[in-house]
């Protein structure tokens, strides 16, 4: 699949900016080519209550999401994968995550990785002590 303009468009990333692995992550996209057409929301700064249309706070942190210029919301892999059809330099992941077969096996690894986040921030804060935190 070539991408078009309605699969490269507008979106709004939301993240969990108290997680350490999170903004990590989420450096290495805002310094890619192509995020000028990406907003990221650090909804761990929020006031709480809904972030967006049928996404609220607790959610938002939860899980990844990402949200097009439609309104439309996809979480988890498909999330990731939405946001990488949206980066030149990574385009061609978002192409292989969103295959039929591939698609199901990546949200699942996404979903074993969820419980063991909380253990994985501790081993990060651990490694790298001196990396400021998010307020």
């Amino acid at each position: 699949m070539t991408p078009t303009k309605a699969t490269v468009q507008e979106l709004t990333v939301f993240f969990d900016g108290s997680c350490p692995l999170c903004r990590a992550e989420i450096g290495i996209y805002q310094g890619c080519q192509g995020t000028e057409q990406v907003a990221f929301v650090d909804v761990s700064t929020l006031a709480g209550g809904p972030v967006a249309p049928n996404l609220d706070q607790a959610s938002a942190m939860a899980r990844f999401h990402v949200m097009q210029s439609d309104g439309t919301l996809a979480s988890g892999a498909a999330g990731f994968a939405r946001l990488w059809l949206a980066l030149p330099g990574w385009r061609w992941l978002g192409r292989l995550i969103m295959m039929p077969l591939v698609l199901p096996a990546a949200e699942l690894a996404y979903r074993l990785l969820l419980p063991i986040r909380p253990l994985l921030q501790r081993l990060w804060r651990w490694r790298y002590p001196d990396l400021p935190r998010a307020p």
